[in-house]
């Protein structure tokens, strides 16, 4: 890499800076609010899943008790869903990127 090729960072040129603005549209901070209450609510929704596998697995439930759960549970995603789908959202919106440890979904 030649020396020319390289960033720099610019040295601030105030005088013919406006001033920083923040970006307060309100539609993008709803939807990105949203967003990321969703990915939440759908993160803790796996969690409960996992959690209500584990019991049946176990054998400390009950057949009403295990009807209840997956009927709680089945209800609860199609809410997230409909939540995902008015927010304009995709399924891949709410499964974020962590890095080196892959996607959250």
């Amino acid at each position: 890499m030649q020396q020319d090729d390289r960033i720099r960072p610019r040295a601030p040129n105030h005088a013919t800076r406006s001033p920083r603005r923040l970006d307060l549209d309100p539609e993008r901070l709803k939807n990105g609010l949203g967003q990321l209450v969703l990915t939440l609510i759908k993160l803790l929704h796996e969690v409960l899943e996992r959690q209500a596998l584990r019991r049946i697995d176990a054998g400390s439930l009950t057949e009403e008790q295990i009807e209840r759960l997956g009927l709680t549970l089945m209800r609860q995603a199609e809410e997230i869903d409909r939540l995902r789908k008015e927010f304009g959202l995709e399924e891949q919106d709410l499964n974020l990127d962590l890095g080196a440890l892959g996607t959250l979904f």
